[in-house]
């Protein structure tokens, strides 16, 4: 016997009513964790890492096959990020697809690392104290004021960039800066706080033995700058030169290449020849790659070094399966230090 539409039309009412009882609260997932959405694995790893249980992360970029410069987010992307407590996200015009996304969030947190850099246009000749106290966490990170400002930045970003959007002149690979990224994992861990108070003492323990970590970086980098003075590298394109800049080395790279590279255009043959030249010189210590970007005239390069007998070092812009972004930083600079000092 069929059932009365009415009386079907009650039951989905109450069906509905009983689901949006079992909501999770603001801050908690479906098993009382925070829910944590991550532009890529190299982010999703930190927020894992100062979270621990109390945290579910999913990062959106996780194969080095998926460029984030050039990423089209899907329809579960947006769901994903809608759902989310707390996102994080690179910045600086790198995965702009999370600008987009985020217009239909519900006011999540965010943390955008490249806001940390000193180096980051308007944040010149602000020290420490200004980038990690509680007056630029609440100014910057939690209010209501830089959620518009957020906003206002991300419009512009889309309005003004194509292709591989990022700020000219300023490089957004700020997760191969280790003093940025102690800023980063600080301000992860404010958030966190803020979404799940009863974790403060758990976020900080974690964020204090990852901040350990960074600054073991900080320390390998300056001691390779004075194991290994007056060395000069040669960059095919920008990731790896906050490493090469904390280890002291020059950049002889010929204007214009490292740009080309990035930006995925042809290199100026003029610029091709001046490349080659300064590879043959004599001058040039190691070349510095990217593993996940080039063309021929990147392979070009590479193979005039490797004739010439310069080590060649490829660098990432995604953790590895099974690895930890610690470790994955740690390679990164005993391969760099390998390079210039065998």
């Amino acid at each position: 016997m069929k059932k009365p539409v009415v009386a079907l039309a009650l039951a989905s009412v109450a069906a509905l009513t009983l689901a949006g009882c079992s909501t999770p609260a603001p801050g908690e997932g479906d098993d009382g964790t925070i829910t944590v959405v991550a532009s890529t694995n190299v982010y999703g790893d930190i927020a894992a890492t100062i979270g621990g249980d109390r945290v579910d992360v999913q990062s959106i970029i996780t194969s080095a096959s998926q460029d984030p410069h050039s990423y089209e987010a899907s329809a579960r992307d947006r769901l994903t990020v809608q759902k989310a407590d707390l996102v994080i996200e690179n910045g600086g015009g790198y995965d702009a697809f999370i600008d987009t996304l985020l217009q239909d969030a519900k006011d999540p947190h965010v943390v955008t690392a490249v806001e940390y850099s000193h180096d980051f246009p308007g944040n010149e000749g602000h020290d420490d104290e200004a980038h990690g106290d509680e007056a630029h966490a609440d100014e910057a990170h939690g209010d209501e004021a830089h959620a518009d400002e957020a906003e206002h930045d991300h419009a512009e970003d889309e309005a003004g960039h194509e292709g591989h959007d990022h700020i000219e002149g300023f490089n957004e690979h700020v997760w191969f800066d280790p003093h940025t990224m102690i800023h980063v994992v600080e301000a992860i861990a404010d958030e966190l706080t803020a979404l799940d108070p009863d974790g403060a003492k758990e976020f900080a323990a974690n964020a204090a033995d990852l901040t350990a970590d960074l600054e073991g970086f900080e320390t390998e980098l300056a001691t390779l700058k004075t194991d290994a003075p007056d060395v000069s590298v040669f960059i095919t394109e920008p990731l790896p030169g906050y490493l090469a800049a904390a280890a002291g080395f020059t950049d002889v790279t010929p204007e214009g290449f490292a740009e080309s590279v990035e930006e995925g255009t042809d290199v100026a043959p003029a610029v091709l020849l001046e490349a080659l030249d300064v590879i043959g010189s004599g001058q040039v210590t190691a070349l510095l790659t990217n593993a996940q970007t080039g063309g021929s005239e990147t392979q070009r390069v590479e193979t005039a070094a490797k004739d010439a007998g310069i080590p060649v070092v490829a660098f990432t812009e995604l953790l590895e399966d099974g690895s930890s972004y610690s470790e994955w930083m740690s390679d990164a600079i005993q391969s760099l230090a390998a390079a210039v000092t065998s």
